[in-house]
């Protein structure tokens, strides 16, 4: 049964829908003692998870019994915040007599990083530069669950929920054929003109701006909050490069805020972001350099702890990019960390950290809309996950159905199928493959 949950997992081309999307078919081949599903959903604005939790309980809590059977796991998870009171009371009737446990987590950011998650739920510390499956825990997201449940009916992924927010008419969270462009789905929550705004593709924390609406939603696209184009999170992400190192040498105070709220350095971990923007302001590699390897860009460091408004996890960001050509990895260890005696007084407050960001107006409500949205053309990339993109199966010109398998996983390669989201006729086939609706255009009932 296991070898089977993975084939139909991997057939169905579900991968990790929260973060940046590992395949989950690799994830649920190891064998694990815990499962946790993250339900932190931390980022602020963001509001999917949460309602997925309430109105997908029972076949989240079937993905759940999939991936349990898959790893040979005793006891699942499901963390959550204990604000989202909905969730708590639909899973805990749902989870009633299963070995899976909803445990509720504080109101804090980063609570969804894996590492911290891990701590929080079961006590133990990920070494340095390691995994969850180290400490024996399988972390997936929620709606990577449903997917997974969905793949043990035959159904692949086909679509995506996220939350259009921020400067819009109507704050709102979709279900959307992957492949259906940014700029529609803005529209649907009554963006009708984008001159002087900007648009950050995912949470306010780690989300790039977005260069071009034109781009498609894919099967890990969570968020998209529209927001004036002078806004400081707009300018703060748009700087070059450039800027941010000139800034970042001769700006630093080396006052150390950004190591004292870094979620990693308060696990223990030999991160320490200051010292590694002292060696930048010092124009050569210093021996914690190369701790920029185990940086989890959560943007706490920047958005919350530095007060001269520099970017430790764009210079960490980009180390690891340089060290990563260079083929230089963090040698994973199991030796044990010390946990920071004053963890728990900084974790960042949500509400504080929305503040600080300049996002009080925008932390509204954006209800779950079930209306199933049909666009004229889908653009659906052949790389939505991490590893290899898919090889087309399909050429220009073929009919084919929503499900039908469009790109493959190449052969020995690690990497996630793709099939088409709408029923239509491949139009073209580049770095994504093209496909023209056959139907109505618009929502459907």
């Amino acid at each position: 049964m296991k070898a089977e949950t993975i084939k139909l997992v991997r057939e169905a081309g579900v991968v990790g829908a929260g973060g940046a999307g590992f395949p989950s078919h690799v994830k649920i081949a190891a064998e694990a003692e815990f499962i946790i599903i993250n339900g932190a959903e931390c980022e602020p604005l963001l509001r999917v998870d949460q309602q997925l939790m309430a109105a997908r309980a029972e076949q989240l809590i079937k993905g759940i019994e999939a991936v349990m059977e898959a790893t040979g796991a005793s006891r699942a998870f499901i963390a959550l915040k204990y604000k989202y009171k909905e969730a708590i009371e639909v899973l805990t009737e749902a989870t009633a007599g299963k070995p899976v446990e909803v445990f509720t987590l504080g109101d804090f950011f980063p609570a969804g990083d894996e590492q911290v998650l891990v701590y929080e739920v079961t006590g133990r510390v990920v070494p340095e530069g390691g995994i969850p499956l180290k400490v024996g825990c399988v972390v997936t997201n929620v709606e990577t669950a449903i997917n997974i449940a969905n793949a043990i009916e035959g159904i692949p992924v086909t679509e995506t929920y996220l939350t259009v927010t921020g400067e819009v008419e109507q704050p709102v969270t979709l279900k959307l054929p992957i492949g259906t462009s940014i700029s529609e789905a803005l529209a649907l929550a009554g963006v009708k003109d984008m001159q002087n705004k900007a648009v950050i593709d995912g949470g306010p924390m780690m989300g790039p701006v977005v260069p071009d609406v034109s781009q498609p939603v894919t099967k890990v696209t969570k968020g998209l909050i529209v927001l004036p184009a002078d806004h400081k999170l707009i300018v703060s992400k748009s700087l070059p490069w450039e800027t941010v190192v000139r800034r970042s040498r001769s700006v630093c105070i080396q006052c150390s805020m950004c190591t004292e709220v870094c979620p990693r350095h308060l696990l223990g971990h030999r991160l320490s972001p200051h010292k590694i923007m002292r060696g930048l302001a010092w124009m050569r590699p210093n021996e914690d350099t190369k701790t920029a390897l185990l940086c989890c860009e959560c943007g706490a460091c920047e958005l919350y702890g530095c007060p001269m408004q520099l970017s430790p996890r764009q210079v960490n960001a980009a180390i690891k990019r340089e060290l990563g050509k260079q083929g230089i990895k963090w040698a994973s260890s199991d030796n044990s960390t010390n946990v920071s005696i004053v963890r728990e007084y900084r974790k960042i407050p949500s509400k504080r950290l929305i503040a600080r960001l300049g996002l009080t107006a925008y932390d509204q409500p954006a209800p779950l809309s079930e209306e199933t949205y049909v666009p004229r053309l889908v653009r659906i990339p052949l790389r939505q996950h991490i590893g290899a993109p898919g090889i087309p199966v399909v050429h220009v010109g073929q009919k084919v159905q929503k499900g039908d398998l469009v790109a493959a996983i190449p052969e020995s390669a690690l990497g996630a199928n793709v099939h088409a989201s709408i029923n239509g006729t491949v139009t073209a086939i580049k770095d994504y493959v093209e496909i023209e609706s056959d139907g109505e255009r618009g929502g459907e009932s």
